[in-house]
């Protein structure tokens, strides 16, 4: 099968109009149809009436382009891990399409085969986590693999199962075709048999080979592949295979730190890669890119994606939070209040002590985060997102809140937890009688946030007013709070 990469030095540069320093220049490009675009959107002068008609330039086109491309101007890249599985299923159809959709020019599916060779789909080596089914992937045929359900979200034994399947690796390339490319994890050792697969969806440019195997490995897939995306992952311990290169670096490197002092985070090491190739770094976890997280992002962008792009030469950033890296990339700001909202962060109780501010169960901070001095409430560091933690049944906290306008607000909360049900609460306001129960849903992990409605709305005059939340006693209780938000419904009355 012949290539789809195109030579830099056969094809001239497309004509780019350039958006602001801040702005995504990877889904904003203005090119030039040349024959070498045309090439790049897979036809060639010459071609049939049909086949002129049909798009010349897809989304998969710029991000394959954009890849490419280690330009001293290039935009910032979103990677989008599994999908976007706060919306479907972790490594689903559904989830990779959703990521797509919401503007990830690069999708992350984990790949393994099935007893009987077939790509597919899943991350871990069991489909305990992920589906209604259990046992190694390895040992099951793709036939006993597609009547398994998959769960929702990162899955658990206490996630909803839903109706969608286990895909193949054949179906979730047919789907990014003309979408964006996938970033290929854990395929290496697996790589003959998704290059056959590449090759039979012609999708050879669309999927993204990684490994951080030796150079002499990784350099012979590539002679025998030479249309193959490749990406090296480095990090203190193999950061010497960069020079092994030599001058045939390949178009990209994963870099992974857990410290800034590491070699691979110091500035200069990033400059040297950008000089030929984008930078990959990893935004879901601490250790991945030290403590530059999602989370912390979405708390201040300085404090993640700001620092990762700026200092430490991110041009491609993998996040759980797609539509929140996106809206940053484009305008500067990630985790904004909505207009008219108040936020409360859950660990900014009231003052007063036990009893008075809120009452905990036992004694001290069971969690590891930054718990006020002195108080007994549970705090935890959840990959940067500063939660109540360890919550248990008639357990109570006391917040002041300053609402802006008179109107009437709706209450949501930021929580996480891996049980079903993970708790309920009850919320009162300014002393008053608490109100209906209230259900925290399972959102598949403990550092899987997500905003919740309460179904608890109240009038409320401009001014400052109490709010108490409080756990029931009889319920099981085993979930983390981030913040609570009121948001206002209609108009208010200034």
């Amino acid at each position: 099968m012949p290539s789809h990469k195109i030579s830099r030095r056969s094809c001239p540069a497309p004509s780019i109009t350039r958006p602001s320093p801040r702005r995504r220049l990877a889904v904003r490009l203005t090119v030039t149809v040349t024959a070498c675009a045309m090439t790049l959107a897979g036809t060639t002068p010459g071609t049939s009436a049909a086949e002129r008609e049909a798009p010349k330039d897809t989304a998969a086109d710029r991000a394959y382009r954009d890849f490419l491309d280690h330009g001293p101007d290039i935009g910032v890249m979103t990677a989008a891990h599994r999908g976007q599985w706060r919306e479907a299923p972790e490594n689903s159809l559904p989830a990779m399409l959703a990521a797509f959709a919401d503007g990830a020019e690069i999708v992350e599916a984990d790949v393994r085969l099935t007893k009987d060779g077939i790509p597919v789909l899943m991350h871990d080596a069991t489909v305990d986590r992920t589906t209604d089914g259990t046992g190694r992937v390895a040992d099951l045929t793709y036939a006993q693999l597609r009547a398994l359900r998959l769960r929702e979200g990162l899955g658990g034994r206490q996630a909803a199962l839903t109706g969608h399947r286990v895909p193949t690796l054949a179906q979730a390339m047919e789907a990014a075709r003309t979408r964006g490319l996938v970033n290929l994890d854990q395929a290496w050792p697996h790589r003959e048999a998704v290059w056959r697969v590449l090759e039979k969806t012609r999708t050879v440019r669309n999927g993204l080979f990684k490994s951080r195997a030796p150079v002499t490995e990784v350099r012979a897939f590539r002679t025998r592949h030479p249309g193959a995306l490749y990406m090296h992952l480095v990090d203190d311990a193999n950061a010497a295979s960069v020079t092994e290169f030599g001058d045939d670096r390949p178009p990209a490197f994963e870099v992974v730190f857990d410290d800034v002092r590491d070699v691979v985070a110091d500035t200069a090491f990033v400059r040297r890669l950008r000089t030929t190739s984008r930078v990959w770094v990893n935004s879901m976890r601490y250790g991945l890119a030290a403590r530059y997280t999602d989370e912390a992002s979405l708390i201040a962008p300085a404090r993640g994606w700001a620092t990762l792009i700026g200092r430490h030469g991110a041009s491609i950033v993998q996040t759980d939070n797609v539509e929140a890296l996106e809206t940053y990339l484009a305008t500067g700001a990630a985790g904004a209040v909505p207009p008219g909202a108040v936020r409360v962060q859950g660990e900014d109780h009231a003052p007063g002590g036990e009893g008075v501010a809120y009452h905990d169960t036992d004694a001290g901070n069971r969690g590891d985060g930054p718990g006020r001095p002195g108080a007994d409430v549970d705090v935890c560091d959840h990959d940067g997102a500063v939660a109540v933690c360890w919550m248990r049944g008639s357990e109570w906290l006391t917040y002041t809140v300053d609402v802006p306008r008179s109107g009437r607000y709706a209450l949501k909360v930021r929580v996480s937890s891996p049980y079903a049900p993970a708790g309920t609460y009850r919320v009162a306001f300014d002393g008053g009688a608490p109100g209906a129960a209230a259900r925290v849903a399972n959102t598949t992990g403990h550092h899987a946030f997500a905003l919740q409605d309460s179904g608890v709305t109240r009038s409320l005059e401009r001014g400052r007013h109490t709010l108490r939340l409080s756990l029931d006693a009889d319920a099981y209780q085993n979930w983390n709070l981030d913040h609570l938000q009121l948001e206002p419904v209609g108009g208010g009355r200034g």
